[in-house]
């Protein structure tokens, strides 16, 4: 049976979190705890632009499938950015909002939409999505960072594909910073050590705190700190203080909250995710400027506890060709796109079989100015 959802608190969060265990590929903003706290904080609501429509399968009264969907007024906090195809529509005299986006709000971190333990029940999904489009007649239907798998299984449906680049720290099993540091090229290590002492010269100490040791304190300093930030480059302030004080009670084993110290005063902030596999670079902000200090809280001290917790991966959030000198290699995401209009669909293939050629082009030019040592070939 189809069920669509607009509000979280009728799914029973324990039959969320069974299918969550079931579906390869999740990660922690799939969790009911984020996307419960997105909603009841009011940072994803209707009267922010994001009202919730989630496509559920249940079978009697077990949940079997899910889809977080959202009809959305505007294309902000997406990352995956639309607003040259808004503004043709506009142009011909279209409406091209509102439009379905299936995504967590504000947070491009490539993950499984579509929840479901076995192929039948995801393509069930995908059609019962892009049936709702139609139905409410919705000008088109966005699927953002889902996994390449899913991707390719949204294509074979009718929905065009899209790339992009983002830039992820990989950890074959270093040792310490200095054993990563050894890796790289001669001038990138001389760069990164020079901006790692003169943070530590200017007297600046940090703390990693996970768990029962972020207390409502610490949140509200990081709170000023992501405010900052937002003001600094007159972006909408996405999420609020509510929120952040939600996840960090339902979900503190999740997260890292690093705090940069100046005479034992705190001064920046960086907010991350993590599992087992990955660490997520989410937010960050500072009260005050030091030559450094950006590098050092959101990429150095990130990457020394993945070394010293042996996590895999660090991604360090959207875009950034800054992070390709720190040693954060370019990796190709994935959304998936269905319009209704049959001209602009046409128009917009078009557009995406050029673009992906140039986004190719651009991983291999980035690839080649990789920062680490080049290894000899044997053949």
């Amino acid at each position: 049976m189809l069920r669509i959802v607009e509000d979280l608190a009728e799914i029973d969060p324990a039959q969320w979190e069974a299918l969550r265990a079931q579906t390869p590929g999740d990660n922690p903003f799939l969790a009911y705890a984020f996307l419960r706290a997105l909603q009841d904080s009011g940072c994803a609501t209707p009267a922010t632009g994001w009202r919730a429509q989630f496509v559920t399968l249940w079978r009697d009264a077990c949940l079997i499938g899910a889809m977080p969907v959202y009809v959305k007024t505007h294309s902000w906090g997406e990352f995956v950015f639309d607003w040259a195809w808004a503004e043709a529509y506009q142009r011909h005299g279209l409406a091209y909002y509102p439009k379905l986006v299936s995504s967590v709000p504000f947070t491009p971190v490539t993950g499984t939409r579509l929840l479901a333990a076995s192929d039948p029940v995801r393509a069930e999904l995908i059609d019962a999505a892009l049936q709702l489009a139609k139905d409410t007649g919705a000008s088109s239907l966005h699927c953002l960072f889902p996994p390449e798998s899913q991707a390719l299984e949204m294509q074979a449906q009718g929905m065009l594909l899209r790339k992009g680049v983002q830039f992820h720290w990989r950890n074959p099993g270093y040792v310490d910073f200095a054993d990563y540091l050894s890796g790289m090229r001669r001038d990138k290590r001389k760069k990164i050590q020079q901006e790692r002492r003169r943070v530590n010269d200017a007297g600046i100490r940090f703390e990693q705190l996970r768990g029962a040791r972020i207390t409502p304190e610490h949140w509200q300093f990081f709170m000023r700190c992501y405010a900052r930030t937002h003001q600094q480059f007159n972006s909408p302030q996405a999420l609020n203080l509510d929120f952040f004080l939600r996840v960090g009670a339902t979900m503190p084993d999740n997260i890292l909250l690093i705090i940069a110290l100046k005479d034992d005063q705190p001064i920046a902030s960086a907010l991350n995710f993590h599992d087992a596999q990955a660490l997520y670079g989410r937010s960050w902000g500072t009260l005050e400027y030091h030559d450094g200090l950006h590098f050092e809280t959101c990429y150095y001290q990130a990457i020394e506890f993945c070394i010293a917790n042996r996590i895999a991966r660090f991604e360090g959030g959207a875009q950034g060709e800054h992070k390709l000198a720190r040693g954060f290699l370019p990796v190709t995401t994935w959304s998936a796109h269905w319009l209704a209009h049959p001209r602009f669909a046409s128009a917009v293939e078009e557009f995406l079989q050029r673009e992906s050629g140039g986004i190719e082009r651009y991983v291999d030019e980035l690839n080649d100015n990789s920062p680490f040592k080049r290894v000899a070939s044997t053949a």
